[in-house]
């Protein structure tokens, strides 16, 4: 996955960082191309050699299918390539933006195809506006600037629900009290936005780095800015082209 530049994300990921009384709020919106880079082929083969159907048992004795050809999956039947390749993409999607994690054993019910875009935008903008974000929703048009990357109307939308062993906001000690992650994923443009927030009590130990979050501490090890900033070098694809 390559993670996509566009100047007006800047700013809304910036506001989506901020205290409240009951927590502090860590949030932000990551475009991504779902061009393959290195690391992606190798977790595409992965999830090929795990769900492809030419790779699967042979039928039992009994007549029944074997147990991979049962499996649900919010992206359709697993013996479908498109449905694979659906689960590829979001799950090289957590690998690019948790690049310290590794996601390949997600199981596919740990997505949810949601009902509807507007539903998912709704629940965001009430999550914002009860924590005292209307800026983020009309000041900086959060949905306009997504919509502009992704074009909403022709997008399917995603949430991940992790299990506690595999989702990295719920680490032994780190306080998060609430979080979401969505992406929203275009088919025909062949791109990603990954939409995530989360709250964090402010009795949980200081994340290193943390103090220097808005200021862009030289703190390699951080995870504020500079982590990000690290990390988008990684996975930047040039500036994107709106035409």
């Amino acid at each position: 996955m390559k993670f996509l530049e566009y100047s007006g994300i800047e700013a809304i990921n910036s506001a989506l960082v901020f205290d409240t009384p009951e927590c502090r709020v860590y949030g932000r919106v990551e475009p991504y191309s779902c061009k393959a880079a290195g690391a992606d082929k190798k977790l595409y083969k992965q999830i090929e050699n795990r769900y492809d159907q030419s790779n699967s048992p042979p039928d039992n004795e009994d007549g029944s299918a074997g147990s991979f050809r049962n499996i649900i999956s919010p992206f359709g039947p697993l013996d479908q390539p498109a449905s694979r390749r659906t689960l590829f993409y979001l799950i090289g999607t957590l690998n690019a933006s948790f690049p310290d994690y590794d996601f390949s054993g997600v199981k596919p019910e740990q997505f949810r195809k949601e009902p509807s875009v507007s539903m998912v935008i709704n629940s965001i903008n009430a999550t914002l506006l009860n924590h005292g974000k209307e800026k983020v929703v009309k000041d900086l048009q959060i949905w306009d600037s997504i919509d502009a990357l992704i074009q909403l109307e022709d997008s399917d939308v995603y949430s991940y629900n992790p299990e506690s062993d595999s989702d990295p906001n719920d680490e032994e000690g780190a306080g998060t009290l609430w979080s979401f992650n969505y992406f929203f994923f275009n088919r025909k443009l062949k791109r990603i936005i990954y939409v995530t927030m989360r709250g964090v009590s402010h009795g949980a130990p200081s994340e290193e780095g943390e103090d220097d979050f808005s200021d862009a501490s030289d703190d390699e090890n951080g995870v504020g800015h500079r982590r990000r900033g690290m990390r988008y070098d990684d996975y930047v694809a040039g500036e994107m082209d709106m035409l």
